[in-house]
């Protein structure tokens, strides 16, 4: 596959989404399908065939989460686990009955902690973007970066990287791999971590 433009794919989506009509296209499905044949008609040929391919992968992406989160769009009988489910390109059910097989296999030592993690787990729409604990053994090159507030702030690879995708093959989480993370280091004290904690709490 040749070098993939990102930045223009990026480009061509937002300018598609700005030429949606709400008065026509009223709805996700009616959105996505508009956007969809902008990218393959593509005009002006500024996107490549791979480009246009990965630009309609990325938008189903977009897709599936938008029909979770908004609980919108024709549902369909996953294979695997027969839940009526709005995802196309996986199962948003599967995806939480994974994580909630491997709660038992990690743990944060903090009550608290682990069981904000596994709400958030148990409501995940998307393959990617899962609150998750981290290993300190699975961080390498931690670096001092700055200080802010009432935290010190690192840089560091994360080993394993995040999950970014669902395997349909395999009925697992797929993780993208080394990545640079950044780390945010509390200064003792009960009244920051827990600031810290309700922080997080309303976020999630």
């Amino acid at each position: 596959m040749a070098n993939i433009r990102y930045e223009l794919i990026f480009s061509t989506l937002n300018k598609s989404k700005s030429l949606i009509d709400l008065n026509i296209h009223n709805n996700l499905e009616k959105k996505y399908e508009y956007i969809k044949q902008i990218i393959l008609n593509n005009e002006e040929e500024i996107l490549t065939k791979d480009e246009k391919l990965e630009a309609i992968k990325l938008l189903n992406n977009i897709f599936d989460k938008d029909k979770i989160l908004y609980n919108e769009g024709t549902k369909r009988i996953c294979e695997n686990c027969q839940k009526e489910c709005l995802a196309i390109t996986y199962c948003e059910y599967c995806i939480r009955n994974y994580l909630k097989e491997n709660f038992s296999n990690w743990t944060s030592e903090n009550e608290d902690i682990d069981d904000l993690i596994r709400k958030c787990q148990t409501e995940s729409y998307a393959p990617n973007g899962i609150i998750e604990w981290i290993p300190y053994n699975n961080l390498r090159n931690i670096t001092y970066l700055t200080k802010g507030g009432y935290s010190e702030i690192y840089t560091a690879d994360w080993i394993d990287g995040e999950y970014f995708q669902w395997n349909n093959q395999e009925r697992k989480l797929k993780r993208f791999g080394k990545q640079q993370v950044i780390l945010k280091r509390l200064e003792n004290g009960e009244s920051n971590n827990r600031n810290w904690f309700d922080e997080v709490r309303i976020l999630t």
